[in-house]
């Protein structure tokens, strides 16, 4: 007789929400402090002038990021809750068509009418709103929208991104600014998408790749577009 006790099992679905917010903030941290850094270093500013640039840049783009973040998997969560609202209407007013179409997705997804109509019934006693959300919305509390979550997440991550271009920023002589937060912020993004894909179970090479050659593109248009308006006419 098979014992009903699960065994454990390490996945990574339940990183999804944190993960996406980390790296997105993270990632924009880097690119765009640095990228702000190069272009106003590039247009022949002063030290003081590149680093009070930077710092700005911190603060705002973190704030923007929270707010950005929340605004956006908020929306998520209202049309999540939308959803369920409406199947707990269903459910009430029509649990005969409801039980009906649960059924009916599990024999699309492969078992015999008999079975997937014992499954409907005893999912439905057990827990009727949460096999619906489960089964026909795709809805999870593992892939839930957290609004209040992924907006400190993203506003965290980007501080903690926009500081280390900076703090190189501060230590590098004047004059190897440029190469010094261009090479650096590449190898930080390098290593973020390593550790990203690592995290998310992918390939860290392929990660790593994918962020520093994007970033990279980013920091070179920005130093291109700030050395084209600081030159002298």
């Amino acid at each position: 007789m098979l014992s009903p006790k699960r065994h454990k099992e390490r996945h990574r679905t339940d990183r999804i929400g944190w993960l996406r917010a980390a790296v997105l903030g993270a990632n924009d941290g880097i690119v765009s402090t640095a990228s702000l850094v190069l272009g106003v270093a590039s247009a022949s500013s002063s030290h003081a002038s590149v680093l009070v640039a930077g710092v700005a840049g911190l603060v705002a783009g973190a704030m923007s990021m929270a707010a950005g973040e929340y605004v956006s998997v908020h929306s998520q969560a209202d049309t999540e809750n939308a959803d369920l609202n409406r199947e707990r209407e269903e459910l009430e007013h029509a649990p005969a068509a409801e039980l009906r179409e649960l059924t009916a997705i599990y024999v699309g997804r492969g078992l015999s009418y008999e079975l997937a109509t014992q499954v409907a019934e005893q999912l439905t006693r057990h827990d009727a709103l949460g096999a619906h959300a489960r089964d026909e919305l795709g809805l999870s509390d593992t892939t839930s929208a957290r609004p209040i979550q992924a907006a400190l997440a993203s506003a965290a991550s980007f501080a903690v991104g926009a500081i280390l271009p900076l703090a190189v920023t501060a230590l590098a002589p004047e004059r190897l600014l440029i190469p010094w937060v261009g090479a650096s912020s590449i190898s930080f993004l390098a290593i973020l998408g390593a550790v990203a894909a690592r995290a998310g179970g992918a390939d860290p090479l392929v990660g790593a790749a994918r962020v520093s050659g994007w970033g990279a593109l980013a920091m070179a248009v920005t130093a291109g577009v700030g050395a084209l308006f600081g030159a002298p006419v």
